[in-house]
């Protein structure tokens, strides 16, 4: 099953870069039958003097696995996919130690006025400049705040407010704070990454809230990405055999890079033949499309883009299913 998930999401990636319609399963149930046979037999080798009998045993185990899908459409299509990930359910992620800077460039389009600018949403014209700019700072930042995580200075408090009046319900919000430190380096770093989130002395912590622009005093804006949308942005990146292009199949990447030199954070590799050494791989018109098995970097990003499709998903009325017998 993770591993029918993991060609899913590459499928979809792959399919999103042709302007091909994604489509996701989830896996309602798994139910594995088993039947065991046995055979025995005695006989007696009648050409053969003194008389011999002769007899064997067979047994054989056979499973039959039944999976059940159930298509994501309707409602749970477009609260899966296309409502932004909350703030409070994402930050929170970055508490479990996963790198707090590809969690940023995955799912998050801009922090206050710092842009994660991606060159097939780039605006034409004079604002190319400056959007670069913004997008700078954004790649810094969120460097900086990775090192602060691995130093153990970046602190994000999640916390759960009642309904209000007595009514049912919960909301969560969530705030980041930075630890000072007496280490020359980082302090450097503390002070610089405090002054691109506007902290001031005044205010121990900042509350991180969903949307765009200048912040509030306090406040620090996250504008976060649908699921479909960083399925989108990763799909442009993945570069694409020539003959696909010249074809008409779909169009060339604009940029292979990111900003400020900015490697892709996910390297996807296309080809004729099979790969042998896979992490995940899929075959699309013709093609192979696999991530290598030795590249971390890419991995990491699957993996974490993985995690945010489970964190996307909600349970709503079930529709319809497709039941698929597997026999071994």
């Amino acid at each position: 099953m993770i591993e029918a998930g993991k060609r899913q999401t590459l499928s979809n990636l792959v399919r999103l870069r042709y302007a091909d319609t994604p489509g996701f399963l989830d896996t309602t149930q798994l139910i594995s039958g088993y039947q065991l046979q046995r055979n025995a037999f005695l006989g007696v080798a009648s050409d053969t003097f003194p008389i011999r009998p002769n007899g064997g045993i067979a047994a054989q185990l056979q499973e039959t696995p039944t999976f059940t899908f159930q298509p994501v459409t309707g409602d749970a299509y477009a609260h899966n996919f296309l409502r932004p990930l909350p703030p409070a359910s994402l930050l929170p992620l970055a508490m479990g130690g996963l790198p707090i800077d590809v969690l940023l460039r995955l799912s998050v389009q801009s922090i206050n006025l710092m842009s994660n600018n991606r060159p097939f949403s780039r605006n034409a014209g004079d604002l190319d400049a400056e959007i670069d700019a913004h997008s700078v700072d954004f790649f810094g930042l969120v460097h900086d705040l990775r090192l602060l995580q691995a130093a153990g200075l970046l602190n994000i408090q999640l916390q759960q407010t009642p309904g209000v009046n007595g009514k049912e319900g919960e909301s969560s919000r969530v705030f980041l704070s930075i630890s000072p430190t007496s280490d020359p380096n980082l302090s450097t770093i503390v002070e610089k990454t405090r002054k691109a989130l506007n902290f001031s002395p005044k205010y121990d912590r900042m509350e991180v809230v969903y949307g765009v622009g200048a912040p509030a005093p306090g406040q620090i804006k996250l504008l976060t990405r649908s699921m479909l949308s960083i399925l989108g942005q990763i799909a442009y990146q993945i570069q694409i055999p020539d003959d696909e292009v010249s074809s008409g199949n779909t169009r060339k990447s604009v940029d292979s890079t990111g900003h400020a030199g900015e490697k892709p954070l996910m390297d996807v590799h296309s080809g004729r033949k099979q790969p042998d050494n896979a992490f995940v791989a899929i075959q699309y018109d013709h093609y192979y499309y696999w991530i290598e098995r030795g590249d971390f970097e890419s991995k990491l990003a699957f993996t974490i883009t993985q995690m945010l499709l489970e964190l996307s998903k909600t349970t709503l009325n079930p529709g319809a299913v497709v039941t698929i017998p597997v026999n071994k």
